[in-house]
């Protein structure tokens, strides 16, 4: 009978040193793996959150140029003269050869003076060799623009393409780093002389 308790006994030990290690190598694993996991997750919502931003800072661009066409458009003596004068800055300020790192919009201490055409007294500067100055953003106002705020990380460019007499092609290119990458995203519309 002592036999056959001792045996038992000896069945009721615990665990061993290698199965404790085994069970928290096992653990960590998890755990290292569901972390990689999460921190994939969290890059790729940031990424995607930057990326609907840059999308809606392009079109932007976009809309502001279309609005300073509208604007030459229709408030100039004739059709023609406001294309001309639409045309000019456009081609001196954001198309090759003349500036063959695009422009941006200069809002730094915009004073509207001209009351029948406000978008005129919106200056379109060259950027400098491959480079346009990054766009800040001010949280008081939930704004991206050159005056004030912090460094948004955003850079805008606008470059202008003339296809025809009545036809030029405006691109807004953004662009951002992320981590270790440098990312942009690019929009393009054709605007027309569209008053005859």
């Amino acid at each position: 009978m002592t036999k056959f308790l001792k045996q038992k006994n000896n069945k009721n030990r615990g665990f061993t040193l290698v199965e404790t290690l085994v069970a928290i190598s096992i653990f960590t694993m998890s755990v290292l793996s569901l972390m990689v996991v999460l921190s994939n997750g969290i890059a790729n919502t940031t990424y995607a959150k930057k990326k609907i931003t840059a999308e809606y800072l392009a079109q932007e661009g976009i809309e502001e140029i279309r609005n300073m066409r509208d604007t030459y458009m229709l408030y100039s003596g004739t059709a023609q003269d406001g294309w001309d004068a639409f045309k000019g800055p456009l081609n001196n300020n954001c198309a090759s050869p003349n500036a063959p790192g695009g422009c941006y919009f200069n809002n730094a201490d915009l004073v509207f003076n001209n009351f029948s055409m406000p978008m005129a007294d919106v200056q379109l500067v060259p950027c400098k060799i491959l480079s346009c100055p990054p766009l800040k953003y001010d949280d008081t106002n939930g704004k991206y623009e050159y005056d004030s705020g912090i460094n948004s990380g955003f850079i805008r460019q606008i470059t202008a393409t003339q296809i025809s007499i009545d036809e030029i092609k405006i691109t807004s290119t953004i662009f951002w780093t992320q981590g270790s990458g440098k990312y942009n995203v690019s929009f393009s519309e054709d605007l027309f002389n569209w008053i005859e």
